[in-house]
């Protein structure tokens, strides 16, 4: 089937930030290729899908997308690529489930897109991988006309956690050339961007080799921060408790750049049900990690992973998963139950719990992170916070939407002149999980 060059692109982004910065890059190439955005599905000559295996319920969104897709082409041509996680972990299966896509890409084969697209044809409906299976980084991330960008240091995982599928479908730890990322920061930050997230589906355990010796996180944390003249605040996704090293507590303390605002999974309180998970590290091990981060950085915002109802959970576990989230406190948490992914080696773990238990449990650790969420917003009211403005509000046009730099939303009144600039903005009240305020 052709691709005509100088048609119409649609792009459906599905799961983790890894994927949204792949899709700005693939965006780049087809943009390069002469391709421009569609406005809607129906008006597009090229549509690719980048998809998520994290969960169940991310890859059936995506059955449901393929099933309007498959109506859509009735009355519309147009080629249909998937990409991204679930295309690594059904690969040819895909297509026989799913005639409508004429293209399955692997995660390790994103790059040879651009020679598919400038080929202008395919020639009959396949699965594209890499013989080597080694991923290759795009050098360009960033989505035109935003003043943020996701960049991805690193890929891949090596802890295997028994619930986890990313390993099986973003392979081994790969880290990316210091050199690159470099490269494309400095771009940026002559582009006047204001804030970059290195990305990683281990972070921090980067390992860069340059002039014949192994650069750390932290180094290459430290050395950004100090090379960057117009981009004002550095976040970075997603970090293993186990490789949260001293070094990397000292560079957050020590530079003003880096947000002080850390997400750090913890997933379990019970140190039998994180043995199970084999997460590497403890409950102690854990509490003793945060103290040390909280001294050094005394106004931290902490978020975490909180995964409930792990086959072999009993009662008592699940109490010393509340007790944790107690002790801690954390500033906002990503909740969910157990859901068995095909090819990890929990699927056959004895002692499931059974799903009414999982639901329970989980409304329990919503209502007390809600309650904790709330209490440590509070501290936040009557102090002036640096805001960054990310939009206008939906609903009022004279209401414009910010990010503190500790990744909290805050809406105020101001014109829409201030979006992707700095304000200092006021907190004055608290309704939900938001702050309202007004400009100092």
């Amino acid at each position: 089937m052709s691709i005509n060059k100088g048609g119409f692109y649609w792009f459906e982004t599905y799961g983790c930030e890894m994927n949204k910065a792949e899709s700005a890059a693939l965006e780049n190439l087809l943009q390069q290729e002469g391709f421009s955005k569609a406005s809607t599905p129906g008006s597009a000559d090229l549509v690719i899908l980048n998809t998520c295996s994290v969960r169940i319920s991310a890859e059936n969104r995506i059955w449901g997308r393929l099933g309007f897709y498959q109506n859509l082409k009735k009355s519309h041509p147009f080629v249909l690529v998937v990409i991204g996680c679930m295309a690594e972990r059904l690969k040819e299966t895909l297509l026989e489930a799913a005639p409508v896509i004429d293209l399955v890409v692997s995660n390790f084969s994103k790059l040879h897109l651009k020679m598919i697209i400038s080929k202008q044809e395919i020639k009959k409906k396949k699965y594209l991988s890499s013989e080597t299976e080694e991923y290759g980084f795009f050098t360009a991330h960033h989505e035109k006309g935003s003043f943020k960008s996701f960049i991805p240091i690193m890929h891949g995982c090596n802890n295997f956690c028994t619930y986890c599928i990313v390993p099986y479908v973003r392979g081994r730890e790969k880290s990316r050339d210091p050199n690159s990322i470099l490269s494309e920061i400095d771009i940026l930050d002559a582009d006047n961007l204001r804030e970059i997230t290195l990305l990683g589906q281990n972070v921090n355990s980067y390992q860069g080799s340059v002039d014949n010796r192994i650069m750390t996180f932290p180094e290459l944390l430290e050395k950004i921060s100090k090379r960057i003249r117009n981009i004002q605040w550095i976040r970075f996704l997603t970090s293993h408790p186990k490789d949260f090293s001293d070094d990397l507590i000292r560079v957050i303390k020590d530079n003003d750049k880096i947000c002080k605002y850390i997400h750090l999974p913890v997933q379990n309180g019970s140190n039998r049900i994180l043995e199970r998970m084999n997460r590497k590290y403890t409950v102690e091990y854990y509490l003793k990690l945060i103290e040390k981060i909280k001294t050094a950085v005394p106004n931290l915002a902490l978020s975490t992973d909180i995964l409930v109802g792990f086959p072999g959970e009993e009662d008592k576990d699940f109490e010393e998963t509340l007790e944790l989230m107690k002790k801690v406190r954390f500033n906002e948490a990503f909740m969910y139950y157990y859901n068995p992914r095909e090819g990890t080696k929990a699927v056959n773990f004895d002692n499931p719990v059974p799903e009414k238990i999982r639901l329970e449990r989980l409304a329990k650790v919503i209502e007390l992170q809600r309650e904790i969420t709330r209490q440590e917003k509070e501290k936040q009211l009557f102090t002036v916070q640096k805001v960054l403005v990310e939009n206008l509000s939906k609903k009022n046009k004279e209401i414009l939407l910010g990010r503190t730099e500790r990744n909290e939303m805050v809406v105020f009144p101001g014109n829409k002149d201030r979006i992707g600039t700095f304000c200092s903005v006021m907190i004055e009240s608290l309704e939900g999980n938001t702050f309202k305020g007004s400009i100092t």
